[in-house]
């Protein structure tokens, strides 16, 4: 057969082969192939074989021996490249009980997924794939759902149609599986290809850079001019404009002599980054020596050849552990960035954006843009046309929101200037005058004049000029998208560094105006103090569990927009800025002249494209453009109050939920007249409704919602029936709302980013380590983890078994050893009280206004009927519920419960981090009893 097939590899399961017995493989196995066999130790059957051409190096990977399956574990090497090409582990596991499979299967994948990029794992599972809810089938997708593993196998591979045999791949995609029943065997043959690659050369990039170095700033500090006659307050926009770009270019000119531009071509890198003058040195000391080794034979060199190998191998380490400190201190604030490097140092291209193809060039880009733009202003005019916006809706715009007024802009003292500087992250627009990282080290010989332009700029509402024109970048979408299609890109506004300060400054007091004075809409959270996407989903989640608890059904319809803040008309925005935020004056003047006289253009490759007006809209990446958006959005509030319906925002993510008893269709039909308003609303406001993208969930009682499987809704100008799963706010939330696809989609990105880590572990120091670690493993088991309190301890385990994983990463533990001293020692508290944990914090803030007023309104404290101990003892009303698994989930019950819980001196904390601390010394006793 494997002669016939030309096949390279050959997996076989029950062998039947005893332990010492050769004959039979040595006669079955042809000329030019070898084998690696591994028998049942004792018993009758099993034994799990792999064939493969000789070609085809391999190296067998001893793993200990699990009770419940058999397993085969080798590498296969890459011809070309001679490394590792992946992982292939043939398994059989015997038909019977399978508690304990799923126990070891779970650890050997959850170990297998942080040690390997590229695993096949085939064999005969005996799991009957064919029927959709046996239980062993669902526990087991759930396990590889969990690390990213995927089962490519579909139709029968038995001859009594069962789907028994699997081919279950990590980071490989294969070609072609083909089941072939033409064999005598019971089990069918399955076939497919796989493509080993290697690295392709490229054709070098050109750029254009200023070669900066640690004496640039004393170099640039030494040639700069005298700057006193640009110290002045300029008495018009023009004076303004003259005195902004008067600087730029001084900045400018004293760069082009002490670091000016160079052009330089961009080769791929083969050494490494740590590779410096004197690693480079010891390398060629050591090859010296080898040369007069091997032409001499002196035992001399010899030993001079081995301690300078040692030497420069020790060197070349510390150089690398270096280098990686470096970045992650560099990086820690930019988790995109630090992952980026970090996956270029590992060579795992998931990790790296796929680049732009060289048949697109800037011009292209602008040109779609714009016309992508003009097309949906263009579709939202033709809708204004044919319906107008009701008296109604119209009336609701029209009535201020507040009296107060926001006049001025209050001039910035220094020391104010440069906090806010200081705190920025250094990221540098390729039309800033001076690098961000430079001008922070210049600050005190600069500040000055940057206090002028700024101060000038809030007092005259005006911003200069030289601040209007934004370099675009095209971002993808989603980096699995087709890198070719320019409709998978969205523009990504690059902005003057300076101009950001400005727009920071302008930010600060247009925020406090705006809580001063309670303007914000109560239920929109995007860009607010103690407001965030987790706080909106508790909110959220907690009336759908509360709906779900009294046998109600939730309809939740997901609103997408189509290009949001490109649309925005300005007109529209300084009349909503006037007439119901209350900005008049030069504070309004200041915001008509950032909307007015706005460029901007594409560069790619140091190519620019031409520069075109800006007529629409407010900057994607800009400091404001958020803030602006959710003023922008202050009626929509009031439509949607109209018709009942609970709602949320988180700038333009707008969400709308119903909840009605299952048999009360006309309620739940509401959402129809309330959207058909949301449309036409939005169309008045060009804005347009994304009909493909929104997305509707029918959520509560598994019972209630088989009563309406026959749902349709009308939605504005579609159809729609609720879907299982959608993703909100970066949470998949799915009907039974049980987090299963979220939770799998946590662990299955946290093993990812934990192999990666894995690599660089032993070039890092511990608390390198560890920081790595927070960035991309704790933070995504504690991203809106409030919402799964109460989740099945399945769920739970899954997130506790990454938790275990980074742990044994970080300290080197060997995987089979007990898992909890560990994570004591490290004062990492397990995942079930870090869920608690960051339930009690947002209670804490809650009770001390540091949490959203819609979080709030859950507290309720406890006055007994008569005098008691507990009087004054900082207790909270625990709320009644019917179901624990509904209502015993919500944060209005959880939370207040578990409060009550707490000693009375956690409770008592004056600060937040005082609570902190508290809270974590008693939930770790807790936890590890000590």
């Amino acid at each position: 057969m494997i002669t016939d097939q030309k096949f390279d590899i050959l997996c076989l399961t029950e062998t039947w082969i005893r332990p010492n017995e050769y004959v039979a493989l040595n006669e079955a196995t042809p000329a030019g192939y070898s084998y690696i066999h591994n028998p049942r130790l004792s018993g009758r059957g099993g034994g799990v074989c792999i064939l493969f051409r000789s070609t085809l190096a391999s190296n067998q990977k001893h793993y200990d021996n699990f009770t419940s399956f058999e397993l085969l574990y080798t590498s296969i090497i890459n011809p070309v490249t001679k490394k590792n090409a992946f992982s292939l582990i043939n398994i059989y596991r015997p038909p019977g009980p399978y508690l304990e499979f799923l126990k070891e299967f779970s650890d050997f994948v959850t170990d297998l997924a942080v040690s390997n990029d590229k695993v096949i794992i085939v064999g005969d599972f005996n799991i009957h794939f064919e029927k959709l809810d046996d239980p062993l089938k669902k526990a087991f997708t759930s396990i590889l759902d969990s690390v990213g593993i995927i089962q490519n196998i579909t139709g029968p591979t038995h001859y009594c149609n069962h789907t028994l045999d699997l081919v279950l791949t990590l980071g490989v995609s294969i070609d072609n599986p083909n089941i072939r029943s033409q064999t005598s065997a019971h089990h069918y043959l399955i076939s497919f290809k796989l493509h080993l690659s290697h690295n392709i050369c490229t054709s070098p990039s050109y750029s254009v850079k200023r070669p900066i170095t640690p004496f640039t700033a004393q170099q640039f500090t030494g040639k700069l001019p005298d700057l006193s006659t640009l110290i002045y307050s300029p008495i018009d926009p023009v004076e303004l404009d003259k005195l902004t770009e008067g600087l730029e270019n001084t900045f400018r000119s004293t760069l082009d002599v002490v670091a000016p531009l160079k052009h330089k071509i961009e080769r791929q890198k083969k050494l490494a980054p740590w590779y410096n003058d004197q690693t480079r040195t010891l390398k060629q000391l050591a090859r010296n020596l080898e040369r007069k080794y091997r032409s001499t034979k002196l035992e001399v060199f010899h030993s001079a050849w081995k301690d300078s190998l040692v030497k420069y191998r020790k060197e070349l380490n510390k150089a690398r552990s270096a280098y990686l400190a470096s970045q992650i201190e560099i990086n820690k604030n930019n988790p995109r960035v630090l992952f980026s490097v970090i996956s270029k140092l590992t060579k795992n291209q998931a990790g790296t954006e796929p680049q732009i193809p060289a048949i697109h060039t800037s011009n292209d880009f602008i040109d779609f843009f714009n016309s992508k733009i003009e097309n949906i202003r263009d579709k939202i005019k033709q809708i204004n046309i044919t319906s107008s916006l009701s008296s109604g809706l119209a009336d609701l715009e029209q009535n201020p929101v507040t009296e107060v007024r926001l006049e001025v802009f209050n001039p910035l003292p220094q020391l104010e200037l440069e906090k806010i500087i200081s705190s920025s992250n250094s990221t540098t627009c390729t039309i800033d005058a001076v690098p961000t990282k430079l001008l922070k080290q210049v600050l005190p010989d600069i500040i000055k004049p940057l206090l002028m332009i700024v101060n000038s700029s809030l007092t005259l509402g005006h911003v200069p000029k030289a601040f209007k024109t934004a370099v675009i970048k095209p971002l993808i979408k989603k980096p699995n998208l087709d890198p070719s299609v320019l409709s998978n890109y969205r523009p990504i506004s690059n902005l003057p560094f300076i101009f950001k300060i400005l727009e920071k400054a302008v930010a600060q007091q247009l925020c406090s105006y705006l809580q001063r004075n309670q303007i914000y809409e109560k239920f929109q959270s995007g860009f607010r103090p103690y407001h965030s996407t987790e706080t909106a989903l508790v909110r959220i989640t907690n009336d759908l569990l509360i709906a779900a608890d009294q046998g109600c059904v939730s309809l939740l319809v997901l609103l997408d927009l189509s290009a949001a803040f490109d649309t925005i008309d300005h007109t529209i925005l300084l009349e909503r800025l006037e007439n119901m935020v209350g900005v008049t004056g030069t504070a309004l003047a200041w915001f008509k002249s950032y909307l007015t006289d706005r460029y901007q253009f594409v560069r790619l490759n140091d190519m620019s494209s031409s520069y075109t007006k800006v007529r629409y809209g407010i900057p994607q990446g800009s400091i404001l453009g958020p803030l602006l958006f959710t003023l922008y959005m202050l009626p929509l509030g009031k439509v949607l109050r109209k018709h009942d319906v609970n709602f949320h925002c988180y700038a333009d993510d707008t969400q709308l939920f119903i909840l009605a008893k299952p048999d009360d269709r006309v309620r739940l039909k509401k959402i129809e007249d309330c959207i058909e308003d949301v449309k036409s609303w939005m169309s008045h406001n060009f804005l347009l409704l994304n009909s493909d993208k929104t997305e509707v969930l029918l959520l509560g009682p598994k019972a209630a919602r088989n009563k309406l499987s026959d749902l349709m809704l009308n939605l504005a100008d579609f159809s729609a029936t609720p879907g299982s799963a959608a993703k909100n706010l970066g949470v998949i939330i799915d009907s039974d709302l049980a987090f299963d696809k979220h939770i799998s989609n946590v662990t299955r990105t946290a093993f990812l980013h934990l192999r990666n880590i894995a690599k660089l572990r032993n070039a890092l120091s511990l608390h390198d380590a560890e920081k790595l670690v927070h960035a991309f493993i704790t933070s995504r088991l504690d991203y809106c983890n409030a919402l799964l309190s109460g989740c099945s301890s399945s769920n739970l385990n899954k997130l506790q078994l990454v938790q275990n994983a980074a742990a044994r990463v970080l300290t080197k533990t060997r995987k089979f050893d007990h898992i909890s001293p560990v994570l004591s020692a490290l004062h990492w508290l397990p995942v079930k009280f870090r869920i608690d944990y960051k339930i009690l914090l947002l209670m804490y803030k809650a009770l001390h206004g540091l949490a959203p007023e819609y979080l709030q309104d859950f507290i309720s404290c406890y006055e007994p009927p008569r005098l008691l101990r507990s009087q004054g003892a900082g207790l909270l009303v625990v709320p009644k519920i019917q179901r624990s698994s509904a209502g015993g989930r919500a944060f209005s019950y959880k939370a207040p419960q578990l409060w009550n819980n707490l000693p009375e001196y956690v409770r008592d904390s004056d600060t937040v981090s005082i609570f902190k601390s508290r809270l974590k010394t008693y939930l770790f006793s807790l936890a590890f009893g000590n």
